[in-house]
């Protein structure tokens, strides 16, 4: 089923058309227009100082601090997509000790630089280990700073963030002998200390981060290499500031970064621009009406969609864990991207909000590619990071080209999505050439599974990940008809009908009998299992973090096929309705024992995993529109709510939290690769989203509340929208969509 696609009239926006002049004769003098434009100016000005400020007040950086079963968010200061990332060491939320501060985030959810912690008194090497009691409800976290208060020593820790600098700030009971203690989180690294200047190297894997700083007042100084003790007297000042960089490269550029970002600069004026930072991206969009809870959870998950990727380029050079070579490059490098988890919505959501960013983003992945020989799937700091399955930064790519944003090396890309596609190995958690396996998949066009209790012959299969063997098929059916459609848009006939082919992979895993995906043997003999439940952990011998119902509906890239093996839309509609009713067959502590990622559950269900972030979309496509307006409010208000849970499972440094904000606005890419969205139900009456091209993007949803949040009309620019989706384009160019609201359903597909 093809999208559609409108084309309709711009209509410009008019000014502030509520604002009147009352006395014509004071503007015939020009004394009198200037006391007028001078007034207007300060209006202008306050006005727009204050809508600047209306998102951030709104951002809770301890949304989701506790996970459901896996990972917690962490409160992470940090400028917009900027290497330098901090957060304190501890469990989660609900631990209230804080094991140290580290320098650094250099990899998200991985590796870590340096760290720190004060001590006051007589401290011996117990201090090393002793861990801080903090209050929870002393702890300041906003992304431009972060601040709290260690109960029990005394101490009260400050921290502002630069781009690839920092300033702790620690303030320490008077008349005590005070202590900062430095130390690595790998093995190897050193510290030195030099007067007030504190040098160090952390190595992890292939990368080397380079440390330079400077304590505010002359310290003694105890030990050197792995750890490193400054020691105040009694006597001396409270507070203590140690202002550092930090560089891939070397020391001299660490000290450069120091210098250039630090180099006259206050705490306070520090954290300053880091909110004005802040300020200038949360604002970007603007909303309306809704709770105050669903403000917080919208631009909490706003700000977490700007924790990655991140620039790491430093003086227009970087280091690239791809070649382990330094190089020149006046274009910002960007890494740590976890593709599985991003091409659905937070590649899209930035080809909205940041298209050049995106395109330096999609560069840096040209570059990858032509340093190491293969397109990256999980480009981290230390190179690809192979996790998960599939080459989905060819789906990117497609997004991208399709939606204009083309600033990047264009052939470079499509050979590095044509090598991965034609030499790379699919086998999940693997990099490199291709094995048996995947000879097999192109010969008879599926991923080959083992029988329960099998033994895998392919050295190269995970023991854990395993095969994965559905989800693979799948994926790539995916990957191969955005590398179909690529080569379309290129000219590359032969390789577009070769790979339009492959893209059909999918059909051959249809059971008609169950109406599911199933796995099949390498003699094409179905494996009977229960695909709720059977795989192993994860269901990875067959699927991956998820069971069979989420896989049910992974061909995004052929909607239509999928809604003819149902059987027709009246058939297709009925499963999306089974998925969301469907019990668990077992109890919950069985279930999650096998499917932990699996969370966030309503029925079958799975809003805690990246692959069902379209299903509720689904809808859509059947005669029944209204149930995605349903489920997609549910989903919000039930998952995503404004508390340490929020979260309902791994949010993978924006892969879940743009799902949030595009649902919330209204709208969602429900096929990366198509340039149009599919429309839903607003939280907000009214949401303004700030192009960079000038442009603004207006949803206004009007007798919009939590029960009237059934859409009744909408129309584009002024034009009854007949069809449930608009362009790209469309949305580019600035406009307005406008959706009546009502309390029960109206809203039909067209057939």
């Amino acid at each position: 089923m093809p999208l559609p696609y409108l084309k309709l009239k711009y209509i410009s926006e008019k000014g502030f058309p509520g604002m009147r002049i009352k006395s014509a004769s004071l503007l015939r003098s020009s004394f009198g227009r200037a006391i007028v434009l001078a007034l207007l100016a300060t209006i202008v000005a306050r006005a727009s100082a204050q809508a600047r400020q209306n998102g951030l007040k709104y951002i809770d950086m301890t949304i989701g601090n506790v996970g459901h079963l896996l990972e917690p968010t962490r409160p992470t200061v940090h400028l917009p997509n900027q290497m330098m990332r901090f957060h304190p060491d501890r469990r989660d939320h609900l631990d209230d000790q804080i094991s140290c501060f580290p320098l650094a985030v250099i990899s998200h959810r991985i590796a870590k630089a340096f760290n720190i912690k004060p001590a006051i008194g007589a401290s011996d090497d117990s201090a090393w280990n002793a861990r801080m009691t903090w209050d929870h409800n002393l702890e300041i976290n906003r992304p431009w700073y972060y601040g709290t208060d260690l109960i029990e020593m005394g101490v009260k820790a400050e921290y502002a963030p630069g781009a690839r600098s920092a300033i702790l700030r620690f303030t320490f009971p008077r008349t005590v002998k005070k202590h900062l203690l430095f130390g690595h989180y790998y093995k190897g690294g050193t510290l030195q200390a030099n007067g007030q200047e504190i040098t160090g190297v952390e190595v992890f894997k292939n990368v080397t981060t380079h440390l330079y700083g400077r304590v505010s007042t002359m310290p003694g100084v105890e030990g050197s290499g792995e750890r490193l003790r400054l020691t105040f007297s009694e006597d001396s000042p409270a507070v203590l500031e140690f202002r550092y960089a930090i560089s891939f490269i070397s020391q001299e550029q660490a000290r450069i970064n120091f210098d250039r970002e630090l180099k006259g600069v206050s705490f306070a004026e520090l954290s300053r621009r880091g909110k004005d930072a802040w300020s200038k991206l949360i604002n970007q969009i603007t909303v309306n009406g809704g709770t105050e809870a669903w403000k917080r959870s919208f631009y909490t998950a706003l700000y977490r969609c700007c924790e990655r990727m991140v620039n790491i380029s430093e003086s227009e050079s970087y280091f690239s864990g791809f070649d382990n070579q330094i190089h020149v490059d006046a274009r910002p490098f960007y890494v740590d991207d976890w593709t599985w988890d991003t091409y659905l919505a937070h590649h899209p959501l930035r080809m909205i909000l940041h298209p050049t960013m995106e395109a330096d983003m999609l560069q840096s992945y040209v570059r990858m590619y032509q340093q190491s020989g293969w397109m990256p799937t999980f480009p981290v700091v230390y190179g690809d990071h192979a996790c998960m399955n599939g080459f989905h930064s060819s789906i990117v790519f497609l997004d991208a080209y399709r939606k204009g944003i083309r600033n990047y090396s264009v052939d470079s890309a499509f050979a590095g999505m044509l090598k991965n596609g034609d030499q790379a190995t699919m086998v999940p958690w693997r990099n490199g050439p291709r094995c048996e396996l995947d000879s097999f998949y192109v010969a008879r066009g599926f991923f080959p599974a083992l029988h329960p209790g099998e033994k895998d012959s392919c050295a190269l299969v995970d023991s854990f990940e395993r095969r994965q063997a559905v989800a693979v098929t799948l994926g790539h059916s995916y990957d191969d008809w955005a590398m179909a459609e690529m080569a379309t848009e290129l000219g590359r006939g032969d390789v577009a009908e070769r790979y339009r082919l492959r893209s059909r992979n999918y059909l051959n895993l249809w059971n008609p009998d169950n109406k599911m995906f199933m796995p099949k043997d390498t003699l094409g003999n179905w494996i009977n299992i229960d695909p709720k439940f059977d795989g192993g952990r994860g269901g990875r011998d067959y699927y991956d973090e998820n069971n069979g119902w989420t896989y049910l509906w992974q061909t995004q890239h052929d909607i239509s096929g999928l809604i003819n093996l149902l059987g027709g839309k009246s058939g297709f509609e009925a499963r999306l309705d089974q998925l969301f009713r469907e019990g668990l067959g077992r109890g919950k502590s069985s279930f999650w024992a096998n499917f932990p990622d699996a969370t966030g559950l309503v029925g079958q269900f799975s809003m805690g995993n990246e692959p069902s972030f379209h299903i509720p979309y689904l809808f859509n496509f059947t005669d029944s529109p209204w149930k995605t307006q349903k489920w997609t409010r549910f989903l919000l208000e039930t998952w995503f709510n404004d508390s340490i849970f929020g979260i309902p499972g791994d949010e993978d440094g924006g892969g879940m939290s743009a799902f949030v904000v595009f649902s919330a606005m209204g709208f969602y890419p429900i096929t990366p690769g198509i340039p149009a969205y599919t429309i839903t139900s607003p939280q907000f009456a009214d949401v303004t989203i700030r192009l960079e091209n000038g442009r603004k993007f207006r949803v206004v949803a009007r007798n919009n509340s939590p029960t009237c949040k059934y859409i009744q009309s909408a129309k584009l620019n002024g034009t009854q929208l007949d069809k449930l989706f608009f362009s790209h384009e469309e949305l580019m160019k600035g406009g307005l969509l406008e959706l009546e609201m009502g309390p029960l359903p109206a809203l039909k597909a067209q057939k």
